[in-house]
């Protein structure tokens, strides 16, 4: 099987913004405890934050970091996260005790030292304008308040300077801590984020859209929502899991077209209001997720282990075939750099996660951590137009979609990235690259496909991790006036990178 594929390193799409490659952590599970946080772990400092975690972290590169919820934020109380006395609460949301020993201040510290950018999240559930008012004072103020003097006594003399605010998470979803309507919440937002300007006029708010593209209030929730918070915020989450079904494999491969057409719809609805130059779209919440298992296994084990801390909870095994999946997701947030202004992966350890760990032991990179990994390091610049044509591979669920999946990044330097996911299953595919307008050699080509002797199902362990990128050999260029083509042959279930550079 073949592909063709046509750009020009003319033809942008836009920037790509480094807040494309964020990530989540969330009060649930073992994310914090036991995952960032483990006192007396042989790799915890005096701080308790493990060590082997963030050796992890800092080589993933996430860029942000949405905290602390996810649904969690819905009933949560931000004081009692900090200063010395910390009571010792219930999560409904996740039906499990929340010890409040890692906190505010101590999340602060811990993404200072991955180098990450905190997006912090206020609850629009339980509480309200009031809450979310205090806790920016207490984050941003200098001092000379009662709550910025409290944040100084509880040992943070300077402002934490938080940039990005989440106002309020999953709103529309009947699950939540204080589920609302669209006009409720688009109310309640819009009088939430006047105050917060009021108090810092800086900040970038993220108003919360659909918690999925199947929801069904997707797409009225949004004009709704923006509608009364017009002029107001800067961004509008989309939250969007994937997962196989049934057996269809097909369709699971083809996630990323569900991601675009969810994006473009969003998209259109934004500029239906005429507010295209004005709000973004913040995919803050993006993973694949086996939620059959979170039905029929993690419910059933909080309902009979009762009330209890961090308790496991979603820690899916990520097979070769979601690291392809993870891999495409990345391509599809590049083809749409000129609407979709930041992204996170949900969640960064544990919880649905490219890095896990077991309490006491050791820490490593599940299959989905390499694609995110290579990324978030290689994609700069600006994202390529680019045309397929070719093979196409036929899904229940989507129809027909480009056999192989494809996006390209391109720096000032003429450095640049091809990302390239094949779809097919059993057969290698041959694809031709042309690239207009620039000549460029190939100086690194890796794949992540199936390992030699095992299935689409093979997963990393704390013992053995036999998915990771290998070299992809093969890749023959021939450069003319006009620009450059690269034939190489993808191997079957693979997600690959190709490392241009100008020709000399």
């Amino acid at each position: 099987m073949s592909v063709r594929i046509e750009g020009d390193a003319g033809r942008v799409i836009g920037p790509v913004p480094r807040r494309l490659f964020g990530s989540f952590v969330e009060h649930m599970g073992r994310s914090v405890y036991t995952g960032l946080y483990e006192p007396g772990h042989a790799t915890s400092d005096e701080r308790g934050f493990r060590g082997d975690v963030l050796e992890l972290v800092r080589e993933l590169g996430p860029t942000v970091l949405r905290y602390p919820g996810g649904n969690f934020v819905s009933a949560h109380r931000w004081e009692d996260g900090v200063g010395p006395d910390r009571p010792v609460r219930l999560d409904p949301a996740w039906h499990s005790v929340e010890s409040n020993r890692f906190g505010l201040h101590e999340f602060a510290a811990w993404a200072e030292a991955a180098g990450a950018e905190v997006m912090y999240a206020v609850n629009l559930g339980t509480r309200g304008i009031q809450e979310a008012a205090d806790v920016l004072e207490y984050c941003n103020h200098a001092g000379g308040t009662e709550l910025s003097d409290r944040r100084r006594a509880n040992g943070a003399e300077e402002p934490f300077g938080f940039k990005l605010w989440c106002l309020g998470n999953e709103m529309d979803g009947p699950w939540q801590v204080g589920h609302k309507t669209a006009d409720e919440y688009g109310r309640l937002a819009a009088e939430t984020a006047r105050v917060l300007r009021m108090i810092d006029p800086d900040v970038e708010l993220v108003v919360a859209g659909s918690s999925n593209a199947g929801m069904p209030t997707f797409g009225e929730w949004e004009r709704t929502v923006l509608r009364h918070t017009a002029g107001l915020v800067d961004h509008i989450s989309l939250h969007a899991y994937y997962q196989e079904l049934h057996g269809d494999t097909e369709s699971y491969l083809a996630s990323a077209a569900a991601l675009d057409t969810y994006i473009a719809t969003a998209a259109g609805i934004i500029d239906e209001l005429g507010l295209a130059n004005e709000v973004g779209i913040s995919v803050d919440e993006w993973n694949v997720w086996d939620q059959r298992r979170w039905n029929a296994v993690d419910q059933a084990r909080l309902a009979e282990g009762g009330w209890r801390e961090h308790p496991r909870i979603i820690e899916d095994d990520y097979t070769v075939t979601d690291a392809v999946v993870v891999g495409s997701l990345l391509s599809s947030l590049l083809r749409n750099v000129d609407r979709v202004t930041m992204a996170n992966q949900a969640q960064l350890v544990n919880v649905i996660a490219p890095i896990r760990t077991e309490p006491g032991g050791p820490a490593w990179r599940q299959t989905t951590f390499h694609p995110f990994r290579l990324v978030a390091s290689l994609a700069r610049g600006v994202s390529l137009r680019l045309d397929v044509e070719g093979e196409r591979l036929r899904t229940a669920q989507y129809g027909e979609v480009d056999l192989v999946d494809v996006a390209a990044t391109l720096e000032e330097s003429g450095r640049g990235a091809v990302f390239l996911t094949n779809r097919a299953t059993a057969t290698p595919t041959e694809i031709h690259l042309r690239l207009r307008g620039a000549r460029f050699a190939v100086y690194g080509a890796e794949t992540l496909t199936i390992p030699g002797g095992a299935t689409r199902h093979a997963v990393n362990t704390a013992a053995a991790q036999p998915v990771r990128p290998v070299p992809l050999p093969g890749a023959a260029v021939t450069s003319d006036p006009g620009g450059t083509t690269i034939t190489v042959t993808l191997p079957p279930l693979s997600w690959s990178v190709l490392r241009v550079s100008p020709h000399a």
